[in-house]
């Protein structure tokens, strides 16, 4: 488990999987991380998966994941509903990279 927070200040537990052993996701927020050697966290992309189909989901999340070079998925799976899971999305979003756009204009790192 990981926790993210939000502009807001709203806090968002988040399962954390490898990109390879992720399951399918229902509708949930998601953060493309890639973890260093060293153990700090580069979050690379966020975004809502919001297709009813988990499998969909999880063949989205790879792609990206796999395109930007993540190794771990951290999913917040207590969104109640797919307006829930946008609004997470851009408040992690506004938080971490300080704009609403699903990848940070600079690398971020937390940790």
């Amino acid at each position: 488990m990981h926790v993210w927070s939000g502009a807001s200040g709203k806090r968002y537990q988040h399962n954390v999987y490898g990109l390879l052993e992720c399951p399918p996701l229902p509708q949930a927020v998601y953060l493309l991380v890639r973890r260093q050697a060293n153990g700090s966290l580069k979050v690379l992309y966020i975004a809502p998966a919001l297709s009813d189909a988990p499998s969909l989901n999880l063949a989205r999340i790879r792609q990206r994941g796999a395109t930007l070079g993540a190794n771990e998925v951290h999913a917040h799976l207590l969104a109640t509903s797919a307006e829930a899971c946008r609004t997470i999305a851009c408040d992690l979003r506004a938080g971490l990279f300080g704009s609403l756009g699903a990848q940070p204009s600079s690398p971020v790192n937390t940790g």
